[in-house]
């Protein structure tokens, strides 16, 4: 955070090494499981990624699948589901039909 904290003051919110590095604590703090926080980054530098770069650019997507994945690991699917467009099925997968 103390890298975050001097790209912030350096570079300023809205510059890419800065958005990269909030994302990257985002990603650190769900990986240990503390998803709120998560949330709370993703969707400050989300919204900041919006406004930057728009939609469709790659790491907008890549944020927005970052947060989606926190929301569903604190059962707010139906929050995920409404930032990707799709269903999650926590975890499972459809294969087809069952061959007999």
């Amino acid at each position: 955070e103390d890298v975050l904290a001097r790209r912030r003051h350096v570079l300023g919110e809205d510059h890419p090494s800065t958005l990269n590095s909030i994302n990257s604590v985002a990603a650190i703090l769900h990986s240990l499981r503390l998803y709120p926080e998560a949330v709370e980054l993703l969707k400050d530098v989300r919204a900041r990624y919006l406004r930057v770069h728009g939609a469709k650019h790659p790491e907008t997507t890549q944020v927005t699948r970052n947060l989606a994945a926190s929301l569903s690991a604190m059962g707010r699917t139906h929050e995920a589901q409404q930032l990707t467009g799709r269903k999650t099925n926590k975890g499972k997968r459809r294969f087809g039909r069952k061959r007999r």
